[in-house]
């Protein structure tokens, strides 16, 4: 998978039914929205399944999530093997322990990142960003209103609360990112600190692709 993929971990997409009443769709957007902007922080063990279209496999792992207010996101993988993905404003980060290798980013664009994850950290609007329907059992679906070629469509499954309890995206190539959310916490106080990776002194470092 792409070193960057993980950051759209939070999203999901399928392909619904024909969408519902737009109101329908709009006051779950919104009910979602207002659940994260009024969110300081959070932190949440995943499961992410990505789905190779064109080999038809599938690659699960197995995680945890934070993210903090403004720009701070850190995903560490535990299995099948450790990584580390930290965006902290424009640094992005992937540090990898078994090969003793990172990859840094020092001017990530996180701007790029869709909507359907900018909202995390407390940037983007679903509804001027995307077109609203619903899709199985009752999920929001996403089509963004620009052609882009990493995203045709996002599903989100929003808890009673306006949570995410999964997400699925579908790229241009079919590839399919399926991240499930378990013991979800919020405003729980996360430091800055907990944003930072730690690098060995003989760590080998990735040039970013090209730069």
């Amino acid at each position: 998978m792409p070193a960057v993929s993980c950051l759209w971990l939070l999203a999901a997409l399928v392909a619904g039914p024909a969408a519902p009443p737009p109101e329908a769709a709009r006051a779950l957007a919104r009910k979602l929205q207002n659940f994260y902007e009024s969110t300081r922080d959070l932190k949440a063990d995943f499961v992410q399944t990505y789905t190779y279209a064109a080999v038809g496999r599938s690659q699960v792992s197995r995680g945890t999530l934070r993210v903090k207010k403004p720009g701070r996101m850190r995903w560490d993988y535990a299995f099948p093997s450790e990584k580390t993905v930290a965006l902290v404003g424009t640094r992005l980060t992937q540090y990898e322990p078994e090969p003793n290798q990172v990859y840094v980013d020092e001017r990530f664009d996180a701007t790029a990142m869709s909507a359907a994850v900018t909202f995390l950290v407390g940037k983007g609007n679903l509804e001027k960003e995307f077109a609203l329907g619903l899709g199985e059992g009752g999920a929001l679906v996403l089509r963004p209103l620009r052609p882009d070629p990493r995203v045709d469509a996002i599903t989100l499954f929003v808890g009673p609360d306006g949570e995410v309890s999964r997400t699925r995206v579908v790229d241009g190539q079919g590839n399919v990112n399926d991240i499930a959310f378990a013991n979800l916490k919020r405003n729980v106080g996360l430091k800055d600190g907990e944003f930072d990776v730690r690098l060995p002194a003989d760590v080998r470092r990735v040039q970013v692709p090209g730069r």
